[in-house]
């Protein structure tokens, strides 16, 4: 049973969503992943998101370019957290998909990240679901600490040998 449902307008949003899944995939949490259009199969999407709940998903991921109306509408009819990913789009790099999902009307918020920010969806349904998990909790703090070696890594690199150095290294490799 999938604790997140991964939804997409088209299969072009796949290689954004997929970072959603990578996420779900480091934390352990169960999620399934498949594409509803919103506008061309309404009655496919209603039931999706009328028995979401019922199939155990507590939050769901919806990622749409354009219009996207899948999010809002998702959270319209889904009783639990909706977070909206906005798709980067050709002809206004996603803005328009960003005004979409984040002027949801009072009374039906959609959580938004970043235009593509789908590696963020995956986090912020990892904190959603971490309020009642201690374990998951623990890998969300641990995942932060992985984080912050990182870049602590690269501070140091870059205080030792200088930003011309630092450049150089990085672009040989």
């Amino acid at each position: 049973m999938a604790t997140v449902g991964i939804v997409m307008g088209s299969d072009s949003d796949l290689p954004v969503m997929k970072k959603a899944c990578e996420i779900l995939d480091k934390f352990g949490i169960s999620y399934e992943v498949t594409i509803i259009s919103a506008h061309r199969m309404p009655d496919v999407f209603f039931d999706y998101a009328k028995t979401a709940e019922e199939k155990g998903m507590k939050v769901i991921i919806a990622g749409a370019g354009g219009a996207a109306h899948l999010p809002g509408m998702t959270a319209a009819i889904f009783n639990l957290p909706v977070i909206g990913v906005p798709i980067h789009t050709s002809t206004l790099s996603g803005v328009d998909s960003l005004y979409s999902i984040v002027q949801m009307p009072s009374g039906i918020p959609v959580a938004t990240v970043a235009i593509n920010g789908a590696a963020n969806a995956g986090i912020l349904a990892a904190k959603i679901l971490a309020v009642s998990d201690k374990e998951l909790e623990q890998k969300l703090i641990d995942y932060k600490n992985d984080l912050k070696e990182s870049v602590m890594v690269k501070k140091n690199k870059i205080e030792n040998v200088g930003y011309s150095e630092y450049l150089r290294e990085k672009e040989s490799k």
